[in-house]
């Protein structure tokens, strides 16, 4: 894992500590970016294709990006649609390369290894590639043993259903054969998709189970489970949509905030509008199970975020020494 400036984790823990001091998940630290609404699929759990709109210009990506790296936000994900179709996402990894934050990526191209990824991965602390029966790419767990030799984090990414939660025995086998990780997402209902949220007491279970078999291997956090349990949510963790606004307090809620290249964050954060989006989330009563990096609220214990690393330790260990075919 690379090593930020110390630096960096400034205004990460400033403002964890205002956060304590207000008892109020006012700033974020994790920010999934959605760069694009283009897709190569039409996932039944996914609504993305109900609101697309145009990818914003190269120069308003960076803006966005250079506004989350004034603020509290110490992880950011590149997600979509597809962030690979954009023409420009070589350019736009290595300006990520030099902000403030770590780097996630999320794919689920099938062809993924025609695209200059070896280069690309040297820009990204994270990529997730996403590979299930809604997006039909199932075949991709052949390219792991190619995939795990990039010069960077692996790991699977599975939106689990009703009608695959079965299949998972095999898929975290196959991630920890090939020395990668995997998260595993319960698919949350969405307006405008089919409902697939599968049952989360036999989830929990089979996770628990396959964590004991399969050490070190499975992101999932029991953290998930108490928080979905309590009916708990977070806004520490924020989606940008493609049009570079804000979804606030969540996604499901599909209530949008201000324009990001337009708004600064930080400041728009403290606002009556944000805090009222906040107290809005708090009554809420869904409990839709949404599995958003950190968006549950007992993702920010210390021993939920060790336990969502150790993966990522283990496959560091195993790369450092070669371990890794």
């Amino acid at each position: 894992m690379r090593k930020l400036p110390v630096s960096s984790y400034f205004y990460t823990l400033k403002g964890l500590f205002k956060n304590l001091v207000k008892k109020d998940a006012i700033y974020p630290f994790y920010a999934s970016f959605k760069i694009t609404s283009r897709c190569h699929f039409g996932c039944p759990f996914c609504n993305m294709k109900k609101d697309m709109t145009k990818d914003l210009s190269t120069g308003d990506i960076k803006t966005v990006l250079d506004n989350l790296s004034r603020s509290s936000v110490l992880l950011t994900s590149f997600e979509g649609g597809e962030p690979l179709l954009r023409e420009d996402i070589g350019e736009l990894l290595r300006y990520a390369r030099t902000c403030r934050f770590y780097l996630l990526f999320t794919t689920s191209a099938r062809n993924i290894l025609e695209y200059p990824i070896e280069e690309y991965s040297r820009y990204i602390d994270y990529l997730h590639v996403s590979i299930d029966e809604g997006h039909d790419n199932l075949e991709m767990y052949d390219l792991l043993p190619e995939l795990v030799k990039l010069p960077t984090q692996i790991s699977v990414q599975v939106v689990v259903t009703e009608d695959s939660l079965n299949a998972l025995d095999w898929k975290v086998e196959k991630c920890y054969n090939n020395f990668t990780n995997i998260v595993i997402i319960p698919a949350t209902p969405m307006e405008g998709a089919r409902h697939c949220f599968p049952d989360i007491s036999i989830l929990e279970k089979k996770i628990a189970h396959l964590r004991k078999m399969f050490p070190d291997t499975i992101h999932t956090p029991q953290g998930y489970f108490k928080s979905y349990h309590r009916g708990e949510c977070s806004s520490a963790s924020i989606i940008i949509a493609s049009d570079g606004r804000i979804y606030y307090p969540c996604h499901i809620l599909e209530q949008k905030g201000p324009d990001l290249v337009q708004t600064d964050l930080t400041s728009w954060l403290t606002s009556k509008e944000a805090h009222l989006s906040r107290q809005k989330m708090k009554a809420c009563k869904r409990n839709c199970g949404w599995y958003q990096y950190y968006a549950i609220s007992s993702y920010i214990t210390p021993a939920t975020v060790y336990e969502s690393l150790r993966p990522m330790l283990r496959q560091s260990i195993l790369k450092r020494k070669n371990i890794v075919p």
